[in-house]
């Protein structure tokens, strides 16, 4: 009889783990929930006074309640004369969402890029004769509801206009095209030239196989040696299978767009994560 060996489980480190139950923690009050609003939505933040007032409670207990939230960092308090003004770091504003991420299993320790790719899948430049299966791919994904907001599968010269000409793959597998990733500019300003928009489709019938971790390795590589600073892309917050592959390409979550856009009738969410070249872990090879 052979011993199956346990299945590797991925441990939060203690010291994350103390610093996000903290943070949890200070937020397990409603009146500082509702003080740390005030004060994130509040240009210029607002003074003791102030907060005292619109909450409704003494200034003593607003002073704890303020002290309990700069103790974590998720205010700054600034003496002017013998009034404090109490603003929101901003820092929280990203560390939050990527603190929830991390609890829930969605964010590795910011990899470079995926690990355990297929064997058997070629991921090459996109070449004139694989259009057709790059737009029926994207008509695979607009189907899932949840890939992107678009309803009908842009035209060949639209995505062609678009996409940076050197950031084009395709996954191939026993001689078809799987799946598919593109950049493309945010903007034509010119400080923006290392900035670009991720996409990335795999196949209905592929999914789940690792093409998408083969196309997102080859997007982010060749990212970095064009010397692109970062990627940013927005997902469905449903589509937790989109968001944990970009995180396990070293992206990491800058927020939630609430109700951005409709999709049938029906308003979504997404998450905007972005991947910054100085921030990643880069591989041995």
């Amino acid at each position: 009889m052979t011993a199956t060996a346990a299945p590797t489980v991925p441990v939060l480190p203690e010291q994350e783990a103390a610093t996000y139950a903290e943070w949890f923690a200070s937020l397990a009050e409603p009146t500082r929930v509702r003080l740390l609003h005030i004060v994130a939505t509040t240009p210029g933040g607002a003074t003791i006074g102030q907060l005292t007032e619109l909450l409704g409670i003494s200034q003593s207990t607003c002073s704890h309640h303020v002290r309990k939230l700069a103790d974590v960092g998720f205010l700054k308090l600034h003496k002017q004369g013998t009034t404090t003004r109490v603003t929101v770091n901003p820092a929280c504003c990203v560390g939050l969402p990527h603190a929830a991420d991390a609890v829930m299993g969605l964010v590795a320790p910011r990899p470079c890029c995926p690990a355990d790719l297929p064997t058997d899948v070629t991921v090459r430049a996109l070449e004139a004769g694989d259009w057709p299966a790059v737009r029926r791919i994207y008509g695979e994904g607009i189907a899932t509801g949840i890939a992107t907001f678009d309803t009908t599968v842009p035209s060949r010269a639209s995505l062609d206009a678009k996409w940076l000409p050197d950031h084009r793959w395709v996954a191939e597998l026993d001689g078809e095209v799987v799946g598919w990733t593109a950049l493309s500019p945010v903007s034509s300003r010119e400080c923006y030239a290392g900035v670009a928009e991720s996409s990335i489709y795999v196949a209905d019938g592929h999914r789940g196989t690792g093409i998408g971790k083969a196309l997102i390795r080859q997007q982010v590589v060749a990212a970095d040696e064009a010397g692109l600073w970062t990627l940013q892309t927005a997902i469905f917050t449903e589509n937790r299978a989109s968001i944990a592959l970009h995180h396990a390409a070293g992206y990491r979550t800058v927020g939630i767009r609430e109700r951005i856009a409709q999709r049938g009738g029906t308003w979504h969410d997404t998450v905007l994560i972005e991947r910054r070249t100085d921030a990643v872990q880069r591989p041995e090879c």
